[in-house]
């Protein structure tokens, strides 16, 4: 009675419900895994995606509903009971000792011993057969922290092939991968599938999903909202499911004449590429978009603009008058404002409610007398942003941790709007947030260049720039290499351009 059956799907989920205080996170919810299968488990922010890994990884124990492997019932207690069932979790935040060899990594907790000393040629011998399956050319003895983030991914999938891992759960595996460690991944993930190892994919990136997948579900609202077989995957049936909508008009661009110059940088020195100096500038009322390939340096170049890093030369004018922005508090009363790419580490403040972390710009520019808080301000401020952003969110006290990746972001953008900006900087600003948060984003950056705000953008999604973008500025290895009007923007012209060499820029 007990015995596997030969025709169950390898792994099988059913009506699995599991409950947080005040949320339901999984109502009944079931799924499918075949031996050798890519499965992409996709949909918005808060939709269970999350929740339903962790349960099958045992990071936690659902409520209700039953897992079976093999036709068999399993109860997946712990994460050492789904690493010996063969689950293993990949998760987006790479778990590995970065000061740590590869080898020592690939068996932290799990080193073969011989003679109760940790046998150091065994883990070595066996780390390079695991290196070996996914294709990365690394001495098992190198320090984990000198590898690029891709190679890091890829002693990850060594690490659990070395558990005997069955079926690999990837949480938005390239999320910060450049398009060439991506592609050196999907080329490992075809090798695993071929191989017999069953894989359940979650992403933001459609396309990934696309290229990848052999079949789709799709999750909403912590409930299933239907399954895809490969012949029905495609951009407009996932968001369709997702969303529970028609996306018709996903980037949304309302056409305006833009108005003065707001924002001059001419020949400015990034300290991290200080052979290029960069002159352009920005508008009001128009949104420009910044492309080009991990490394670019465009990161580097909204931090000078913001003042968290320092020029080594040039000028920047903001309305015609030159300012110095030594700091981001220089650039704050100049009218600047920024939205880093990692709003979790540089945006938010994650254990402090909504409300006070909309009010932290704004300290200085609304404090009382001998210099206390003013509260009622950051509570009008709150409410405004909440009700303007479509925050969802119990209330302006709830903490922030608490709230969907989208969410957070548009507490993040809450922040620098309630002191009315006239020059945003958004530095990829739909990272690792779902299809209907990112189209909130897109309306919101329209409206904002509407109004006259002068949006400057970075982005490493090509259908973002092209969507959004009245201009784009190309960089190559920190120099600006080009520049393009909306009516000539393609994706050809934009590569060829961040692909270019510095020298060919004139």
């Amino acid at each position: 009675m007990n015995e596997p059956n030969e025709n169950a799907p390898l792994l099988e989920v059913r009506g699995v419900t599991k409950r947080f205080p005040g949320v339901v996170a999984l109502d009944r919810v079931d799924l499918k895994l075949n031996c050798g299968e890519v499965l992409a488990v996709i949909g918005e922010n808060g939709a269970g995606k999350s929740t339903l890994m962790k349960l099958l990884a045992g990071i936690e124990r659902p409520d209700a509903g039953q897992i079976l492997l093999e036709g068999k019932p399993v109860e997946i207690d712990s994460v050492q009971t789904a690493l010996s069932a063969g689950i293993s979790l990949i998760h987006q935040e790479l778990n590995l000792a970065d000061n740590l060899t590869v080898a020592a990594n690939i068996f932290l907790g799990r080193e073969p011993r011989r003679c109760g000393l940790i046998d150091r040629k065994r883990i070595e011998r066996e780390a390079q057969a695991h290196l070996d399956k996914v294709g990365l050319r690394v001495s098992p003895r190198t320090i984990v922290s000198t590898l690029s983030i891709g190679r890091q991914q890829m002693v990850e999938i060594a690490k659990a092939l070395s558990t005997d891992a069955r079926i690999l759960i990837m949480d938005e595996p390239t999320s910060s991968l450049s398009q060439q460690e991506a592609d050196a991944l999907f080329r490992v993930i075809c090798d695993l599938r071929a191989h017999g190892v069953s894989i359940i994919y979650i992403s933001h990136r459609l396309g990934e999903v696309h290229r990848l997948a052999d079949r789709v579900t799709v999750l909403r609202d912590g409930r299933n909202a239907s399954d895809l077989p490969r012949e029905r995957i495609n951009h407009d049936a996932m968001v369709k499911l997702m969303v529970g909508r028609d996306v018709s008009q996903f980037y949304h661009r309302t056409p305006h004449e833009p108005g003065e110059t707001v924002l001059e940088v001419s020949r400015l020195v990034v300290p991290d590429n200080p052979r290029h100096a960069i002159s352009f500038s920005l508008r009001r009322g128009e949104i420009v978009g910044i492309a080009g390939l991990v490394g670019a340096g465009r990161t580097e170049l909204l931090e000078v603009l913001f003042g968290v890093r320092r020029p080594l030369a040039g000028r920047v004018k903001i309305g015609g008058k030159p300012v110095f922005m030594s700091n981001p508090l220089d650039a704050i009363r100049a009218g600047v404002a920024l939205v880093p790419e990692d709003r979790k580490l540089q945006g938010l403040i994650l254990e402090m409610t909504v409300r006070e972390n909309i009010g932290l710009p704004g300290l200085w520019r609304h404090r009382l007398a001998a210099g206390f808080q003013n509260k009622q301000r950051e509570r009008r401020d709150a409410a405004e942003m909440i009700d303007k952003l479509a925050i969802k969110t119990p209330g302006a006290e709830q903490v922030v941790q608490f709230l969907s990746g989208g969410n957070q972001q548009k507490v993040v953008l809450g922040k620098w709007l309630a002191l009315a900006p006239r020059v945003l900087l958004l530095d990829e600003p739909t990272r690792g947030i779902d299809v209907g948060a990112k189209q909130e984003i897109y309306h919101l950056m329209d409206r904002l260049a509407a109004s006259g705000v002068a949006v400057l953008f970075v982005s490493s999604e090509m259908e973002e720039i092209l969507g959004m973008a009245d201009r784009v500025l190309v960089m190559h290895e920190g120099a600006l290499t080009g520049e393009l009007p909306r009516d000539e923007m393609t994706e050809e012209d934009v590569m060829q351009l961040a692909t270019r060499h510095v020298a060919a820029a004139g």
